[in-house]
């Protein structure tokens, strides 16, 4: 999630910091999702946002297919913070792919100084 994206469509996040989700890796077709996968580990932000906003957020065209799934994430400090971690029910396929909004999220992935190998694995 990348927070002034979220300011400019009105929301406000808050102690947004940087986090890892170990177990997951990403997937990216028309739209990016977490996955389960042992060993693996996505990384991004953690932020705190309203509930009105966050509801408001994912009722929007093309975001309605993700539901919320209770996490344990992993702050810059090692420690683990209960977070929620919106994912779609059915995720891409393997085949499917935009180019595009790969190389959107890598931009932001380097934004945000997130690990480099990372970085690289978000195709």
């Amino acid at each position: 999630m990348d927070a002034e994206a979220l300011r400019s469509k009105g929301a406000h996040p808050a102690n947004v910091r940087p986090a890892a989700l170990h177990g997951y890796t990403i997937r990216i077709g028309n739209r990016a999702t977490l996955v389960r996968q042992p060993g693996a580990s996505a990384y991004g932000v953690l932020m705190d946002l309203p509930r009105n906003e966050v509801d408001a957020l994912y009722s929007a065209p093309g975001l309605e297919a993700y539901r919320p799934e209770s996490v344990f994430a992993e702050g810059p400090d090692g420690a683990r913070i209960p977070a929620l971690c919106f994912n779609l029910v059915t995720p891409p396929s393997p085949g499917e792919a935009d180019r595009e909004y790969a190389d959107k999220l890598r931009e932001l992935a380097r934004r945000l100084g997130l690990p480099r190998d990372y970085i690289e694995r978000i195709r």
